[in-house]
C-alpha cells in the first residue's frame, strides 16, 4: 500500500470506463486505495461507493466502497453513444487528477480511456490523445509511451503516424531523447539501478549492412555509440524479429522499437489483456489501461477489467520506486 491513493479519472462514461472501475475496485479493495473521480450516476447500478471530499478519505474508505470524488456531468451515460455536453467533464477529471498528483495529494494518475473525437466534436479538444494532453498540463514538451506487462516493456520512437511516414520522422534527436527518457525512467520509478535497453533497427534483418536499408548505419548506430559513450547500457541496432523470443527477453529491461506495431505487436501477443501504457518523462506518474472505450460491449457487464488492475498495481509500484529514489 502506498501512503496516498492513486487518482482514477472516469474516462468516457459511454464507455466501459465505469464499469471496470468499480471491477477494479472489488478486485483490489483496501490492499491498494484509489479514488475514482467522475459522476457516481455513471457508476454501474449497485455499486457500492462512497462520495469522499479529500483524496485521503479513500484510504479509509477503500476497503468498504468504491471512493468517489464527485464530479457532476450534464447528461447520463448511454453506453456506446457519447454525449457532447459531458465532454468538458472528461477533461475537466483528467485535469482534477493530475492537479491532486501535483499538489502531493495522490501518488500517481491513472486514466480510464477517452474518446478523442468525442472530447473533439463535444469540447474542441485540441490534442491528439490523452498523452499530449497530460504533457501540456505538466509543461513538459517530450514524453515518451511505454507499453508494460510483467513479461516485457516496449517503447515505440515513433508513435500515431502511418507507416510510409516513420523513416523521415526517425530523426536523430528524437531517437536520442527517447533513450535518454527511457533510461532515467527506468531508474527512478522502476528501480532499476542499471538498465539494458535493446534497441531495434527499422529494416529487416537490421538493414544486413546497408543491403536492406542504411537507416541502422547513418541514423541509428551513431546515436547509440554516443550515448555508449555516457555509460548507458545499450544493443542494437538488433532485428526486430530476433528480440522478443523468451531467451532474448532476459537480456534487456525494456526494448526500443522504431514504430508503433513493430512495439506494440509483441507485447498484445504476450499478454493481450494485461498491459499497461506508461507515460514516462512527466513529473507526475501516469498510468493506463492499454485499450480503448470499447463501445460495443459497454453496459453489458463484459469488460474485462485485467489491464486496469494493472496499471493500478503499477502505479503504485512506481510511487514507491519514485519516493525511494528521492530519499
Amino acid at each position: 500500500m502506498t501512503d496516498l491513493p492513486i487518482a482514477l479519472s472516469c474516462g468516457e462514461p459511454a464507455g466501459i470506463g465505469p464499469e471496470i472501475a468499480a471491477k477494479a475496485w472489488r478486485a483490489l479493495g483496501a490492499r491498494l486505495p484509489f479514488f475514482w473521480i467522475g459522476d457516481p450516476a455513471h457508476l454501474p447500478d449497485g455499486t457500492p461507493h462512497a462520495e469522499i471530499h479529500a483524496p485521503e478519505e479513500a484510504l479509509h474508505v477503500s476497503a468498504r466502497a468504491l471512493p468517489v470524488l464527485r464530479l457532476p456531468f450534464p447528461a447520463p451515460a448511454m453506453p456506446g453513444r457519447p454525449a457532447p455536453e459531458n465532454a468538458a467533464c472528461v477533461i475537466e477529471a483528467i485535469a482534477r487528477g493530475v492537479s491532486l498528483v501535483q499538489a502531493g495529494h495522490a501518488a500517481a494518475i491513472c486514466t480510464a480511456p477517452i474518446s478523442k473525437q468525442a472530447l473533439k466534436e463535444g469540447a474542441g479538444f485540441a490534442h491528439p490523445g490523452h498523452t499530449e494532453y497530460l504533457a501540456h498540463l505538466a509543461g513538459v514538451k517530450r514524453v515518451v509511451m511505454m507499453l508494460a506487462c510483467a513479461a516485457l516493456r516496449v517503447v515505440p520512437v515513433t508513435i500515431h503516424i502511418p507507416l510510409s511516414e516513420v523513416p523521415a520522422a526517425l530523426e536523430a534527436r528524437l531517437l536520442e531523447d527517447t533513450i535518454r527518457i527511457t533510461h532515467a525512467a527506468l531508474i527512478r520509478d522502476f528501480g532499476i539501478e542499471a538498465p539494458r535497453l535493446a534497441v531495434a533497427g527499422l529494416n529487416p534483418h537490421a538493414g544486413e549492412g546497408g543491403t536492406m536499408g542504411r537507416a541502422e548505419i547513418d541514423l541509428i548506430a551513431p546515436v547509440l555509440d554516443r550515448l555508449r559513450a555516457e555509460g548507458i547500457a545499450l544493443t542494437g541496432p538488433l532485428p526486430a524479429d530476433t528480440m522478443f523470443h523468451e531467451a532474448a527477453r532476459r537480456r534487456y529491461d525494456t526494448a526500443i522499437c522504431m514504430y508503433h506495431d513493430q512495439a506494440l505487436i509483441p507485447i498484445k501477443t504476450l499478454d493481450f489483456a494485461g498491459g499497461v501504457n506508461v507515460t514516462l518523462g512527466l513529473p507526475f506518474i501516469r498510468t493506463s489501461p492499454d485499450h480503448g472505450t470499447a463501445f460495443d460491449i459497454a453496459g453489458q457487464g463484459r469488460a474485462d477489467p485485467s489491464s486496469l488492475i494493472a496499471a493500478l498495481e503499477m502505479a503504485s509500484r512506481m510511487a514507491r520506486a519514485r519516493a525511494a529514489c528521492s530519499r
